[in-house]
């Protein structure tokens, strides 16, 4: 199993990263909470992996720490989580929210993730209070406030390439809807942020 890479990042297109090592270039999916903290094209990143093999495709998941590796791995034990289901958890949630709602048994903070109903995150707090109990909150990724998305209406907002429909495909890779994923850019939107400054945005205000 490939369980860590070192290499150079050659692309950046969120979820995924292409990246080279030894000659050989890694296309790796990420979760978003990871994605955004990595350096920039052209420079040294090393992440943590893990090799999912399917009857149609076999696919590499990277994250920037082991802690956040063993937490994808613990989420894809639980009935009804996938990987991209996992992968999403972690994109809105950091290792520490996640643990953190898990030891508070905070349903409403769950079910705002992309397709985590209520039933789901009911049986993931009860499945995953014992596998957690003994981590504690010693994890390194650091815990933000959440920001709740206001219920006003939201108008159309109309995207040309740029960073505002990076952020909206990265969210739509993520689950949320077109209208979810554009407003919550919209709210968020500077001209002088990157990509990925409004991805990180855009995930905040819609936890």
């Amino acid at each position: 199993m490939i369980g860590r890479l070192r290499g150079v990042v050659l692309e950046k297109q969120a979820p995924e990263i292409l990246l080279e090592v030894g000659g050989v270039g890694y296309e790796v999916q990420l979760p978003l909470t990871s994605f955004y903290s990595l350096p920039a094209t052209g420079q040294e990143a090393v992440i943590y992996t893990h090799f999912v093999v399917r009857e149609d495709a076999q696919l590499l998941y990277g994250f920037s720490s082991v802690a956040e590796r063993s937490l994808f791995r613990q989420l894809i034990k639980a009935n009804g989580i996938g990987p991209k289901m996992a992968l999403t958890i972690l994109s809105g949630l950091t290792a520490s929210q996640f643990v953190r709602c898990v030891q508070a048994n905070d349903i409403s903070t769950l079910v705002k993730l992309p397709g985590v109903g209520k039933k789901t995150a009911e049986r993931l707090l009860v499945e995953m209070r014992d596998r957690l109990k003994d981590w504690g909150l010693n994890i390194d990724t650091p815990v933000t406030d959440h920001l709740v998305l206001g219920d006003d209406e939201v108008q159309q907002f109309a995207l040309q390439d740029s960073p505002e429909q990076d952020a909206v495909g990265a969210l739509l890779s993520l689950g949320y809807s077109q209208s979810q994923a554009a407003a919550a850019v919209k709210k968020v939107f500077k001209s002088e942020l990157s990509s990925e400054q409004l991805i990180k945005a855009a995930l905040k205000s819609m936890i």
